[in-house]
């Protein structure tokens, strides 16, 4: 719960105060005050007349009545200028209705009535980019979670339900496509070369998925065939020039619809699927039914411009939004504290999709490799909420890696504890209980009860509870009796609003080594059922001592502490069965052994990473992972009070000594993984461009004169961006000639292309020099730099502040400073991008004295601004209590 005080005082170091009134602070918004919408919605109909400078909107809306003591009737409405109003045909007097600057009321309405009201919006000066909006001359919304109400006047909340139909009016040359929702009924041709389109969604929705999209757009077109036999049209639309870059995404569209066909019994239920890509979006991709807006980025690719990265994420999001159709749209929330019903799922769903397209324990390990780093910081700092949030002030605050990463790891426990055949009756039940319903997280877990029969009623705390349990084990093996004994305690700690947290109900997957590294229990991985505060399993006729394997496949979203040795982790780390658990053995004797800060490094180290590079018959991209330290990011959750440098400096000498080490080793990795003949994106391929980049980066650590001429050498001669890149990441940490006419040359190569240069600019963001703060500073100003952007902000300032851990935190405070100085700016253009990249200053109080000081007069000074939006006003707010 947030304390919001009438006055607030803020100290700065000259020892002034700044005094402002918070009398009008946002007042946060609570899960217990639900209550049922007043009145439904049985139909509305949109008129769009796009015109350069201003749209105007024209709503037909059916309204009626459902609670009978509503009188009066308010809808939501933010930046709209109305123009009219009239009920049942006739024009409402002014004393019938009032608007102000978030609501229109309407006074004493009848019990079933229709209301139509002219609003006119300005889609052109639209830069937070929700609502209607123009990007690069193209039209296009974003509704979700509250957008609707910046296009008119609605009920904007997403257990109002129905039928959108949608007229489009625009000039013919500037905007010869016209998308919305569902089907097309009508196209024709109007006076003054404009023309029209109209478009009905035949199945019931909430206004956040509604879309529209007008502009001067190329495409590509595919068909689908279903499991019935019909057949679906598929659409990317993109600007044009850009439709040789959408292969990869219609490839996954085709592979999602037939996935989700195969493993949960879904098929497309329109004739016509359309996707279109923008430039300027502050998310990734929105589901809107029939009509999938995208960010550019996840969509545009080809070898020349896109990375390895950069198509799985495209295979991944593609899939996701797709998948929506069913867990999001299809079934929805019914209020905004459910979001992680269709977020949490739908990750679930679309990790599930990847790793059977790829490398199932190298996808499980980038999956975990991002909670830990991210939701596992968010869930110890001063915004952590349950997956289900019990409050909030500005809702797009809450789409955080809790809501979706930790509620996809809760669904992915409900799998595993009740088995995918059971698992698959439940999302069965589901979509057969509640089509066309908006409902909630507590329905989905009773239909995963009801079933299975399994009793699901402790495990519902994952829902409300915040916080990452953690789960320590100890294990005892009796010679005599021939018995192991494994004991595990659970404690879930403080988070702010939330004390005192009861046991969590998790499955904890669990195996056993004997001394040749062969699993020891019959069936390899049994499922242990920890609920309460401290249980012990015992395993009996077991000959020898065991080395126990716990929390196989990351089985429950918790941090795990053992007594294994040293020893007992190489030994994982080298002959594990489980692929997720063999990595994560070597990561926490790593993370260990960094945080030590050794002086010198023991043979067993050498040894292990000997063994990994010989291991000649294992998943490339698997090896790669293994070979890859922790990041200082996940190391600076490990630490009560994080030393910056002392990280920074174990992790850079732990890194030489096995590059010096193996060097030639690394060279020879190097040369066996070279790229040769065409590019491609399977498995294979991209776990020879991991292993082979990563063994560069040991040889930077190693002999960075040689690894200069090496990276030098890639980036002229490589064929795909993979590669580029990669070498650009080895260049950009020295101020050398190779670097300059590396960057140099790329910038002028791709300087039209907006997503490759997105990578430029990231890439000096992240350099390991200890100027950065000034070179971003400096790139601030670059001619190609926009504030208007969120893919180019993300690039530079979201890349600087969370992916440079080193220089961020400069001692001098530089990098706090130029952080807070661009949530400033942003916050009057978009707030919602300007929240986001707050996120790094969260975590203020992990740091030593000086630049635990720094950072919360950077905060103080933000929540000091005049105008501050309710998006940044929630973060800063809640950092500061």
């Amino acid at each position: 719960m947030i304390h919001l005080l009438n006055t607030l005082t803020v100290t700065y170091d000259n020892g002034e105060f700044a005094m402002f009134r918070t009398e009008n602070a946002p007042q946060p918004k609570y899960l217990k005050d639900y209550k049922k919408p007043d009145f439904k919605v049985s139909s509305v109909y949109l008129t769009f007349d796009i015109r350069e400078g201003v749209t105007t909107v024209k709503t037909k809306t059916v309204f009626e009545r459902v609670n009978r003591d509503a009188k009066n009737l308010v809808l939501d409405g933010q930046n709209l200028i109305l123009k009219s109003v009239s009920m049942n045909g006739e024009a409402l007097s002014a004393n019938r209705y009032t608007a102000d600057a978030d609501t229109l009321t309407i006074s004493d309405v009848p019990e079933k009535f229709t209301l139509d009201t002219v609003t006119e919006i300005h889609p052109e000066k639209n830069t937070a980019l929700e609502g209607l909006y123009s990007s690069g001359g193209n039209y296009c919304t974003q509704c979700e979670p509250e957008g609707f109400r910046k296009i008119t006047y609605y009920l904007d909340r997403s257990d109002v339900m129905t039928k959108f139909t949608t007229r489009i009016e625009a000039d013919k040359k500037a905007c010869p496509v016209l998308l919305s929702n569902g089907n097309c009924l009508e196209k024709g041709e109007l006076d003054v070369g404009r023309h029209f389109a109209v478009w009905e969604d035949p199945f019931v929705k909430p206004c956040y998925l509604f879309a529209l999209v007008a502009g001067d757009l190329g495409h590509v077109h595919d068909t689908f065939t279903t499991m019935s036999g019909k057949k679906v049209d598929l659409y990317i639309y993109v600007n044009k020039g850009n439709e040789d870059k959408c292969t990869h995404a219609m490839e996954s569209l085709k592979k999602a619809m037939k996935w989700d066909e195969e493993k949960y019994g879904r098929e497309y239920d329109l004739n016509i699927f359309n996707i279109v890509a923008v430039n300027d979006f502050n998310f990734g991709a929105m589901e809107n039914k029939s009509l999938n807006i995208f960010n550019a980025k996840l969509i545009l690719a080809k070898p020349e411009t896109a990375t390895d990265a950069d198509y799985l994420a495209i295979e991944g999001v593609v899939a996701h939004e797709y998948f929506h159709n069913w867990t999001g749209n299809r079934i929805t929330c019914r209020d905004w504290f459910q979001l992680s019903l269709k977020e949490g799922l739908t990750v679930f769903r679309d990790q599930s999709f990847s790793a059977d397209m790829n490398s199932e324990a190298v996808f499980r390990i980038d999956d975990v490799d991002g909670l830990r780093s991210v939701q596992f910081a968010e869930d110890g700092g001063p915004m952590a909420h349950p997956i289900q949030p019990n409050n909030y002030i500005e809702i797009n605050n809450f789409y955080t890696a809790t809501v979706y990463e930790k509620g996809a790891e809760v669904i992915h426990m409900i799998h595993t504890l009740l088995g995918p055949q059971n698992y698959r009756k439940g999302t069965d039940l589901y979509f057969k209980r509640h089509d066309g319903q908006a409902v909630t997280c507590d329905d989905f877990v009773q239909c995963m009860q009801d079933a299975s029969g399994i009793d699901l009623s402790q495990f519902k705390l994952w829902y409300s509870q915040a916080g990452t349990p953690e789960v320590t084990a100890k294990s005892a093996y009796d010679a005599t009796r021939k018995t192991f004994t494994l004991t595990l305690s659970q404690n879930t700690p403080d988070t702010p609003g939330q004390t005192n947290k009861k046991p969590m109900h998790m499955p904890i997957l669990f195996g056993l080594l004997d001394k040749k590294g062969l699993d020891l229990l019959p069936e390899k991985t049994r499922t242990l059922q920890l609920k309460e505060k401290q249980q012990s399993f015992v395993f009996e006729k077991i000959a020898e001592k065991p080395v126990p394997s716990i929390l196989r496949n990351f089985s429950a979203p918790v941090k795990l502490t053992s007594d294994l040795t040293d020893g007992d982790l190489l030994f994982l780390m080298a002959h594990d069965s489980d692929g997720f658990n063999r990595w994560d053995a070597g990561q926490t004797y790593l993370q260990r052994l960094i945080l030590s800060k050794p002086k010198q490094l023991p043979e067993a180290l050498f040894t292990a990473f000997h063994q990994l590079i010989q291991d000649s018959k294992a998943d490339k991209a698997l090896i790669a992972k293994a070979l890859t330290l922790p990041s200082e990011n996940y190391l600076a959750q490990l630490q009560d009070v994080v030393d910056v440098d002392g990280l920074h400096a174990s992790r850079k000498f732990i890194l030489a000594s096995i590059g010096k080490k193996y060097r030639a080793a690394m060279e020879e990795l190097y040369q066996e993984n070279a790229d040769t003949g065409l590019y491609s994106v399977s498995p294979e391929a991209v776990g020879k461009r991991r292993l082979k980049n990563t063994a560069l980066r040991y040889l930077q650590a190693a002999d960075e004169i040689l690894a200069d001429q090496i990276a030098l050498n890639q980036y002229k001669t490589a064929k795909n961006m993979t590669d580029k890149v990669a070498a650009l990441a080895i260049l950009t940490d020295a101020k050398t000639n190779a670097s300059d006419f590396a960057f140099e040359d790329f910038y002028k190569t791709w300087k039209n292309d907006p997503l490759v240069l997105d990578k430029w600019f990231s890439l000096q963001a992240i350099a390991d020099r200890q100027d950065a703060p000034e070179l971003v500073t400096k790139l601030l100003q670059h001619p190609d730099f926009t504030y208007k952007n969120p893919n180019r902000l993300r690039s530079l300032i979201g890349s600087f502040a969370a992916g440079n851990q080193k220089w961020f935190h400069r001692a001098d405070g530089a990098g706090y400073k130029l952080l807070s100085e661009t949530v400033i700016k942003l916050n009057s253009i978009n707030p919602s991008t300007a929240a986001r990249i707050l996120t790094p200053l969260r975590q203020w109080r992990k740091y030593d004295a000086s630049r635990k000081h720094l950072m919360e007069h950077e905060l103080k000074r933000i929540l000091s601004e005049k105008d501050i939006s309710n998006d940044v006003y929630e973060i800063v707010s809640k950092s500061l209590s």
